[in-house]
């Protein structure tokens, strides 16, 4: 029942002429839209995305996948008084373009250009922001329940993907619809991947869904279900859905329990009937799921045959889907380097929550399978999990985004730290992540783990460290440790053939200095070094630290060069306050040293989505910041003048 790829809409239907698209200036321009052009209007928004993405990368995949569903959606409810839920909201292109944004898809992801995501300050019709995973149905159901207590007469839908019912506020949402409101829809849009393939006993049933050998002995009890609910007439509706989709319509077991009828699963490429299964489930007085079957990347071979790739990826070549290959990522030496230790080390194990393409332990997954985890899109349950590994005697490493972590901050302390487990938290993305906005910016974590007692938290300087810091979370069995690195590549410095073990809370002096202190952190380090090398051009003694370690500082090197220095600056790829840079400050004044700090980080907000040149030049994450704010501290001639 999984649609076929050989029949896909951008294949078989031409583009129209003239072009529909640009006419669509909102929502009931698509209403307007003669039944017959809609599928015209499917073909273009598939070549425009095709095409406008592989210039500016973003979620491709998922956008192909819901090419239908989002014209359906728009035909039959009206925006902005009606309610669209995207969860993550990645899957939001083709909303946008047909809410008057069509225009300007070809900015999305740029500096000053449309979100990759949904933004509330965006458009009127984009009733919910979001960019982590679980959070739909819990907003839409509060926005439904807002809808009862006024009284007003409109409608609420939550699309989800299968992967967020692996999430645990989706099944809390779950348990709490049927008491809450009698009209509300769910799309469980059933592609079986998110950003990679879904795992776990939720998947394999909706799989079992989409496979069911029984279809032909409750076709009749669904009948006769559906007639008792809408009449003759949508049992007829019913033999035709059956008819044109080879799909049931049936009450599952599973939403029933939890007070939701369910419908499906359908062909969500099927126009015609999604259109008419909306025109029917906004009619009904309770709570309702729609299981639709799509396909992630459909109209698009490189994106069907890679869709992990092309969940989401940078500029691509369009004939073939290639990108441009690069340095070696931080992520893929991570996945590396874990898996090469752990071939060594029988006690490593590998963990992460629905991401093994991204933080590149599909790595590990392929070489090492039996100790290696996915737990879906899970990060609660993922830092729980390896809390149990620990306590037994393994090794566990836990790969998740550092925006993702947030997610499991109750359970890095309550569970991890406070039972002082040795799990290896790793956090990509640790930092700036440019394109995807502030929703996936890792720039939190110093602040949410610096003050958890007991634990460990670091960032290396450029790749080669960064292998010694990985060697040293492994062999370290004391507590727990974390590790923050960035997107994309470094410096290019090629790692040690045998890592060796760093001393926990040892920093690096690279030189020292009597008039300046420069503190770079982890990537950030470059940044100092620049610095470094204009203040000796006038003449100033400059000292130059690489921390290594954001927990525990060391302390002894640091307040030895700070005590000669007339002015110190730190430097982080993280928000200021609460960060390193503010520990730093904190140390001085515990110990009486009054000399000035300058800090060089991101300001206290969320930071938008852009290249990050543009970014770090729009917040004063530069040299040129820099050096404004150390030469504004000091005397106006160099001491060696």
């Amino acid at each position: 029942m999984t649609p076929d790829s050989s029949n896909s809409p951008a294949e078989t239907v031409p583009l129209p002429n003239p072009a529909i698209l640009p006419t669509i200036k909102s929502p009931a321009d698509v209403k307007n839209l003669p039944e017959d052009q809609l599928e015209g209007l499917a073909a273009e928004v598939r070549d425009t995305l095709i095409n406008s993405l592989s210039n500016t990368g973003g979620h491709l995949g998922p956008n192909l996948g819901v090419v239908e569903l989002s014209i359906a959606l728009h035909r039959v409810f009206n925006t902005p008084d009606d309610k669209f839920v995207f969860d993550v909201a990645h899957q939001g292109y083709v909303h946008k373009m047909l809410t008057g944004r069509a225009d300007k898809i070809d900015t999305i992801r740029q500096y000053k250009g449309l979100n990759g995501f949904l933004l509330r300050t965006e458009s009127e019709h984009d009733c919910y922001g979001a960019g982590h995973a679980g959070t739909a149905l819990s907003a839409a159901l509060g926005m439904a329940a807002a809808r009862d207590q006024k009284k007003e007469d409109t409608h609420v839908v939550a699309v989800a993907g299968d992967a967020a019912f692996t999430c645990g506020p989706t099944l809390e949402a779950l348990n709490n619809i049927a008491e809450t409101t009698k009209r509300f829809i769910v799309v469980l849009n059933d592609n079986e991947w998110s950003i990679d393939k879904n795992v776990g006993a939720i998947a394999k049933y909706f799989n079992a869904l989409q496979t069911h050998s029984a279809y032909s002995a409750v076709r009749d009890k669904a009948s006769e279900f559906v007639q008792k609910v809408g009449g003759e007439s949508v049992r007829k509706f019913a033999h035709k859905i059956e008819r044109s989709a080879k799909n049931l319509l049936f009450p599952n077991v599973l939403f029933e329990k939890f007070g939701l009828r369910y419908f499906g699963p359908i062909d969500g490429h099927n126009l015609e009937l999604l259109v008419q299964t909306f025109e029917y489930l906004k009619k009904q007085d309770e709570p309702v799921v729609l299981h639709i079957i799509t396909e992630k990347g459909r109209g698009y071979q490189p994106a069907l045959e890679k869709p992990g790739k092309f969940h989401g990826l940078g500029p691509y070549n369009v004939e073939d889907g290639a990108t441009e290959p690069g340095a070696p990522t931080y992520s893929e030496i991570f996945g590396r380097s874990v898996t090469d230790f752990a071939k060594k080390d029988e006690k490593i194990l590998a963990v992460t929550a629905a991401m093994p393409g991204g933080t590149k332990l599909d790595i590990f997954k392929n070489e090492i399978p039996e100790r290696y985890y996915d737990v879906g899109i899970a990060e609660e349950h993922a830092a729980l999990f390896a809390s149990g590994l620990a306590t037994q005697g393994m090794r566990p490493f836990l790969a998740i985004y550092s925006t993702f972590m947030q997610r499991a901050f109750d359970m890095i302390v309550h569970d991890i730290a406070l039972q002082n487990l040795p799990v290896r938290l790793c956090m990509d993305r640790g930092g700036l992540s440019g394109d995807d906005g502030p929703t996936h910016h890792g720039l939190f974590d110093i602040g949410y783990l610096r003050h958890i007692p007991g634990l460990i938290h670091m960032q290396a300087k450029d790749e080669e460290e960064f292998v010694d810091m990985l060697w040293t979370m492994a062999n370290y069995d004391d507590g727990p440790t974390a590790i923050r690195y960035p997107r994309g590549a470094g410096t290019g410095a090629k790692p040690k053939a045998e890592p060796q073990l760093l001393e926990i809370g040892k920093g690096e002096l690279v030189q020292s200095g009597s008039d300046v202190c420069l503190i770079g952190l982890g990537s950030m380090f470059e940044m100092a070094e620049a610095t470094a090398a204009e203040l000796k051009k006038d003449g100033w003694s400059v000292g130059l630290i690489n921390p290594r370690f954001i927990k525990p500082l060391d302390a002894e090197l640091i307040l030895s060069e700070a005590q000669k220095a007339k002015v110190i600056c730190t430097y982080e790829d993280h928000v200021l306050a609460n960060g390193f840079g503010a520990s730093i400050i904190e140390l001085l004044h515990e110990n009486g040293i009054t000399t000035p700090v300058e800090r060089i980080g991101w300001p206290d907000e969320f930071v938008e989505h852009g290249k990050p040149d543009i970014l770090r030049a729009n917040h004063g994450l530069t040299v040129e910041n820099a050096l404004a704010k150390i030469r504004a501290e000091l005397p106006s001639v160099a001491a060696s003048a």
